[in-house]
């Protein structure tokens, strides 16, 4: 058997898996469908997605959709639905564009979603609006065998860590993977095409071509050519899909689809590594607020870019920065090639020509580290520094760095390079200082960079998958999975 037909045995659906989520789906209906009727509430409802469009993977989720007339106003749509969510799936309320419900019903994960029902996406009132016609579009032009290509794609994104499109992941959503897989007919046309055709800019049309847009991939709604359905694909994710589908095709392998599990470095190999690299560690934490995850990750991305704009203004230079959001804490650990800095730097003033020299003069003349000298056509100064010390400086410029609106800044721990190898998340510092694709794990283990596992703790394919956290600053930092020591 080839290895997608292997790993189509292991992902797609099994006739048990079917019959136990279409009872759900069932079940679900209607008690949507009796409360509707008891509340007296014009709407009506439709499934869509993934289970509707039959592209699901195991243990799939319910996206139900309550459909309201147009009239309806917008905040009493909102409030009919969120009550609906509360009552029905005893929930959590989601606040994005448009707010939802997202709870538990019958063992599965559920989305409930208030949107307008209207005729065509001309006439949108929210961003949800435009997703059953999505699933209209999916079933009437994906061919039966389709759908399990569409499967395979939408695996190989998640074992590369690319599936998804929210705030954290920035990736490649369900529907992307759909039409990509209907445009290019099969898994493998998907990735011959982004192998060898796809760069940043990357122009795809599905039915008909739009307005311009920019972006680092651009593919043309089918049912919307004013949107862009690869609106939150980043960079580093296209590069990250790039690079797997050239490595795949040239070597398929099950390790694009079912990453090996990593072990974290111990304190020794981190500090070992930060040695080779000549490099120091800085990590900072928060407490993490109370808010909904992808509105958080947003945050934690906005912090940690606010951070290394800080840290580099003040010479401290950034190599790489990776985060995390773990339990109560957010952190975000970087990589600097220096966390100590000399007392003094030189400060350059205005060319010697124009008037505010004089100024210049006037105020650095008689300075304790020498007076001002010419250089470059300009006066120049030795000045002592403001801060000596990454640490010191972001604990007292954090606050006005520009970092998440929600995220504490009195909240924050900020640990020097040792207390960071010796306290910080390990699984956070391998990803820092040891960045690897994640299907080429294996053979780095069989390389022996890891030391053997404790022989009474559970073997490697008992441990628990961690979520990479997805959070490159330059184009090729891609992460492997990992996984913590029993």
């Amino acid at each position: 058997m080839s290895v997608e037909s292997d790993v189509l045995e292991k992902i797609r659906p099994s006739e048990e898996e079917r019959a136990a989520i279409r009872e759900a789906a069932e079940k679900l209906r209607r008690a949507v469908r009796k409360y509707i009727e008891n509340e007296g509430i014009e709407a009506e409802i439709r499934f869509v997605g993934s289970f509707s469009k039959d592209t699901y993977l195991s243990d799939p989720d319910l996206d139900l959709f309550i459909l309201f007339p147009p009239t309806v106003p917008r905040r009493e749509l909102e409030r009919i639905g969120l009550k609906m969510g509360d009552d029905i799936l005893h929930g959590t309320r989601m606040f994005s564009e448009h707010p939802y419900t997202r709870g538990r019903y019958e063992g599965v994960d559920v989305d409930l979603v208030p949107s307008y029902h209207i005729d065509d996406t001309s006439r949108l009132q929210s961003a949800v609006d435009r997703t059953p016609f999505h699933t209209d579009y999916v079933l009437a032009n994906m061919a039966p065998e389709q759908r399990d290509q569409a499967r395979l794609l939408k695996r190989f994104m998640k074992g590369i860590g690319a599936y998804g499109a929210e705030p954290d992941t920035r990736g490649f959503s369900g529907y992307l993977c759909e039409i990509l897989v209907m445009k290019y007919g099969s898994f493998d046309g998907v990735l011959e095409a982004a192998a060898g055709e796809w760069r940043e800019g990357t122009n795809i049309v599905i039915r008909e071509r739009g307005p311009p847009m920019i972006g680092p991939l651009v593919v043309y709604d089918p049912v919307d050519k004013r949107r862009n359905v690869a609106s939150a694909v980043h960079l580093d994710t296209l590069a990250l899909f790039i690079v797997a589908a050239k490595d795949y095709l040239a070597k398929p392998s099950e390790s694009f689809f079912f990453p090996r599990r990593r072990r974290p470095f111990t304190e020794e190999e981190i500090e070992e590594r930060a040695s080779r690299h000549g490099s120091r560690i800085l990590t900072v934490e928060f407490k993490r607020p109370d808010s909904t995850e992808d509105n958080l990750y947003s945050q934690l991305w906005k912090t940690q870019y606010a951070l290394i704009e800080k840290l580099n203004d003040f010479d401290f230079n950034v190599l790489r920065a990776v985060h995390s959001m773990d339990g109560d804490r957010l952190a975000i650990a970087f990589e600097l090639e220096r966390d100590v800095l000399s007392k003094t730097a030189r400060h350059v003033g205005p060319p010697v020509w124009v008037r505010a020299a004089d100024n210049f003069l006037q105020k650095w003349r008689g300075g304790e580290f020498g007076e001002p000298f010419v250089e470059n056509g300009s006066w120049n100064v030795i000045n002592e520094r403001m801060y000596f010390t990454a640490q010191e400086m972001i604990e007292d410029e954090a606050a006005i760095a520009g970092i998440g609106r929600e995220i504490d800044p009195d909240s924050m721990e900020v640990r020097g390079h040792e207390r960071s190898v010796a306290e910080s998340d390990r699984l956070l510092l391998t990803e820092l200082m040891d960045p690897v694709l994640s299907w080429k794990v294996e053979r780095l283990r069989n390389g022996c960079r890891f030391p053997s596992p404790n022989p009474r703790a559970r073997p490697p394919g008992d441990l628990p998958l961690q979520k990479p956290s997805r959070s490159a600053i330059r184009i090729g930092s891609f992460f492997a999975y990992t996984c913590r020591n029993a």
